[in-house]
């Protein structure tokens, strides 16, 4: 294609404008987003021609199909810079009110125009449509920021741990820091990833994407639970050790609606859902309190606490007694629970049994 059209691009600017159009429409970009990389070219190839000239302007009219090349070059009464000076006769001719040191634009001869024109198309389109291809592909995808995608894992764990996966027809890498710890992601696997940002690099966009991430569980709780969506029920904090343990502390902003129960759902067909997604990660579902002792003891659960001593406001430091057949459960595996709690509530927690109060 691109050889052919090169040919029929010449001196003739109705061949010219009409090739542009067909270009932006076969490839599916806007054609001044073309005409702007033709203009860039153009300008290389005027350089090029006019390497002396210190000011060129480019003018591209795709809709009166028109463009002119002009040097801008200051009057004076002897020339000695041919490329960026004019005589007071031959700059009367452009314009009467002139005198000595003013500006005139001077445009080229429209032979050297067209061909230069040409040339600049012909470069845009060897070596910038694909240019112009990844400005649009970026755009698209700039847009699904915040997003959560389908990918599909095409290659798995290499070496240094990545895993190639495709999301949007774009081939991406995910980085083991952003993989769910204990899952095994295999050839041919659908997982949900979230797009955390969308970058423009020379060689196509860059997606930087999640799975461990915040975010990614804040996102998810809003496509599954249509209350979170519309603001009946807000998350307030997540804590998360991923691909382990996420707390996520709730509250409702309807009296008649239990932020907890909405979360789970009936059955915990709504939690569950959530829970699968992230390879059967454990969520724990609290609601949320601005009591500090109160929200402290909920976010302990499934540990029943006897009191929450809060011993430094500042700090944020508090005790929590708990009786001692609960220590273990309260502090949890590897102290996973009690260290959920202290990310989630903001405090240093010291558990205590009541006798060692």
């Amino acid at each position: 294609m691109v050889p052919s059209v090169c040919n029929r691009i010449g001196m003739d600017k109705s061949v010219f404008f009409g090739t542009l159009r067909e270009i932006a429409k076969e490839k599916g970009v806007d054609v001044s987003s073309l005409v702007e990389k033709v203009k860039a070219a153009m300008l290389i190839v005027v350089r090029k021609e006019c390497p002396l000239a210190q000011s060129v302007a480019i003018e591209i009219d795709e809709g009166a199909e028109k463009f002119d090349i002009e040097i801008e070059k200051v009057v004076v009464s002897e020339v000695l810079d041919t490329s960026n000076e004019i005589s007071i006769e031959d700059a009367e001719k452009i314009s009467k009110h002139v005198k000595i040191g003013s500006i005139v634009k001077v445009k080229l001869d429209p032979k050297k125009v067209g061909r230069i024109a040409a040339q600049g198309a012909k470069q845009i389109i060897r070596q910038g449509i694909r240019a112009i291809e990844r400005d649009k592909t970026y755009l698209e995808l700039k847009k699904k920021e915040g997003a959560i995608l389908t990918a599909i894992v095409r290659q798995s764990h290499n070496q240094a741990g990545f895993v190639a996966i495709e999301v949007d027809g774009v081939d991406v890498f995910l980085p083991k820091s952003e993989q769910l710890s204990g899952q095994t992601l295999c050839e041919g696997d659908e997982i949900k990833v979230y797009i955390s940002e969308v970058l423009s690099t020379e060689k196509g966009p860059k997606i930087m994407i999640s799975r461990t991430s915040l975010d990614f569980i804040e996102k998810l709780f809003d496509l599954e639970i249509p209350e979170i969506a519309d603001s009946t029920v807000k998350i307030m904090a997540i804590a998360r050790e991923a691909g382990f343990r996420t707390k996520v502390a709730v509250v409702s902003n309807d009296p008649n609606v239990d932020p907890v129960g909405t979360c789970i759902g009936q059955r915990g067909m709504r939690i569950n859902k959530i829970i699968e997604t992230l390879g059967n990660e454990k969520i724990d579902v609290i609601k949320y309190d601005e009591d500090k002792s109160e929200f402290i003891k909920l976010a302990l659960l499934p540990a029943q606490v006897d009191e929450v001593i809060i011993t430094d406001e500042v700090q944020k430091e508090c005790e929590v007694l708990v009786p001692t057949d609960q220590v273990s459960l309260a502090i949890g595996h590897k102290g996973q629970n009690v260290r959920l709690v202290a990310k989630l509530t903001g405090f240093k927690i010291n558990i205590k049994m009541p006798e060692n109060k």
